[in-house]
């Protein structure tokens, strides 16, 4: 047997070395790689179970029963309502709207004969109060309290034994049976830790709000994530009312599905049809535009590409700006419209938006990114109500995209005329069952879609 030696892990993810690093070799973060004396090997002696292990056909499901939050947009996310003993973790970036909208599903929660328990370590009770008032989450069934430390939160669950939890935030509690400051990784996973083994103990859901970092992850030790059962991100531009309840991780339902938001004077509005949020009414078809249908989850949004090209003062690095979209792929779009359609961009300053404030991430975008950018280019416009769907390769072909039943009926819906498709989608269009007045057209590749739009250069 090897010879115990001191070894460094890592504060942020476990990563553990025989020698100390500046920088973590799994999640690269810097100056969080500490030493830890190496622990000798122990036998561990067996006990009995308090608990002994049954057939799982005979393990009880009545305490395991969903319960709804009634907010019809939080349950489509996760997956039909709430499991009693889930631990959930809601994170966001600062000012998104997390407290104003768990303090609803708590009021929602009691009013629907649940016992809620919010527990706040960033605000005041009266604070909270406050804004309770304003957006109407006031009920006796709510119960309110400011701490900071673990033991009394536990105590206040003992004493309320609530059905729902919510704690605002994890990053502000902190105990002292661990080192650390509060919002450290240790004192992070310690929390979480206890929280989760009293609402697993007691069937009690449990909501934590997290923080994120600068990049956009979620602040805390990537264990936090394991620990707890669903992983919910909110999202949404502080200069858009609109927002997104996005499930990111969910062992109780579909990890892939989103609910969307709006914030008011009076709180948190649920957006059953958010369908027009993402796209402008235009009384007159605009070059520089088109529409195409993303899929978030298994719901179908409309999303608007608008561009611009102008001629660019410094030819030799002409600018490439993107908003809502990925700007590696519309970099690698306009580079297809050059050497695939002949469209002169190298000289021309590019811009790529989309409308709302929408971030797409779908490569279905492509294709109505692509005949943006050629309308914007030749100032030219398709007179009928239009809508692109397809991913653009590199050879300049169009390859199919999944979902594109529910993304045609959702088109014909909103009373799209013509609908430009990848060749080989037909099997599938056939399965809507009505299309109403929109027309689908199949293309080969991205030089037939702009010829047949009348989009290519010299027509």
């Amino acid at each position: 047997m090897a010879k115990n030696q001191d070894t460094y892990h890592c504060s942020e993810c476990g990563w553990t070395s025989v020698r100390w690093v500046g920088r973590c070799g799994e999640c690269q973060a810097w100056g969080t790689v500490v030493e830890r004396g190496a622990a000798k090997l122990r036998e561990v002696a067996s006990s009995v179970p308090v608990d002994r292990a049954v057939p799982i056909s005979q393990v009880p499901t009545d305490t395991a029963t969903r319960k709804l939050t009634t907010i019809a947009e939080l349950d489509r996310v996760l997956g039909d309502g709430i499991v009693p003993g889930a631990v959930m973790l809601l994170a966001g970036e600062p000012g998104v709207g997390k407290s104003t909208l768990l303090l609803d599903v708590a009021a929602k929660w009691a009013r629907s004969g649940g016992t809620t328990l919010y527990i706040s370590g960033e605000e005041s009770a009266s604070q909270v109060r406050l804004r309770a008032e304003r957006t109407g989450a006031v009920d006796d069934a709510l119960y309110l309290a400011s701490e900071t430390d673990l033991g009394t939160v536990l105590g206040h669950i003992e004493e309320v034994r609530p059905s729902l939890l919510i704690l605002d935030s994890v990053q502000t509690i902190s105990t002292a049976q661990t080192d650390g400051a509060p919002g450290g990784p240790s004192q992070v996973r310690e929390i979480t830790s206890a929280i989760a083994r009293v609402a697993k103990r007691q069937a009690m859901a449990a909501i934590l709000v997290g923080h994120v970092t600068k990049d956009g992850g979620i602040a805390g030790p990537r264990t936090l994530e394991h620990l707890v059962d669903v992983v919910l991100t909110f999202e949404g531009d502080r200069h858009s009312g609109f927002r997104m309840v996005r499930a990111t991780k969910n062992r109780y339902g579909p990890a892939d599905e989103v609910g969307c938001f709006e914030m008011s004077e009076k709180g948190i509005v649920e957006v059953p049809d958010p369908s027009g949020l993402f796209t402008t009414a235009h009384d007159e078809p605009v070059p520089g535009t088109c529409v195409t249908v993303t899929l978030e989850g298994r719901r179908p949004l409309l999303a608007e590409i608008q561009a611009l090209v102008a001629p660019s003062p410094n030819q030799s690095s002409p600018r490439r700006t993107t908003h809502g979209l990925d700007g590696s792929r519309i970099a690698m779009v306009l580079a297809v419209l050059e050497r695939k359609a002949r469209l002169p961009l190298s000289a021309n300053d590019v811009y790529v938006s989309t409308v709302g404030g929408a971030r797409v991430t779908d490569p279905s975008v492509d294709l109505a990114a692509a005949v943006a950018v050629a309308s914007a280019m030749l100032d030219r416009h398709y007179p009928k109500r239009l809508l692109a769907l397809g991913e653009v390769g590199l050879a300049g072909d169009l390859r199919r995209v999944p979902g594109v039943e529910r993304r045609l009926a959702e088109a014909a819906r909103l009373g799209f005329e013509l609908a430009v498709v990848p060749k080989g989608s037909r099997d599938v269009t056939i399965k809507v069952p009505r299309l109403g007045g929109l027309r689908v057209v199949e293309v080969e590749s991205l030089a037939d879609a702009l010829g047949m739009l009348d989009l290519r250069r010299g027509n």
